[in-house]
């Protein structure tokens, strides 16, 4: 379809994985992401998505923090 590219063709744009790129689509993470039968519409001219995943590592001891690691 013209102005749409699969999931597979988002992927080699952007970097990523297949999967990840229709976990996106998924999630609603590219909202104007359309599904035609088993297939993912992706408009030609999106961005890729922001990874909203933690890199830095602040999560990492929050048990001590909160408290809430410790027995009673």
């Amino acid at each position: 379809m013209k102005g749409y590219m699969t999931t597979k063709e988002a992927a080699e744009k952007w970097g990523l994985s297949i999967r990840a790129v229709s976990q996106y689509c998924t999630l609603g993470k590219i909202p104007e992401a359309e599904r035609a039968g088993r297939v993912w519409l992706i408009p030609e001219e999106m961005e890729r998505p922001v990874d909203s995943r933690v890199k830095s590592g602040e999560y990492k001891g929050w048990r001590k923090i909160y408290g809430k690691g410790e027995k009673a």
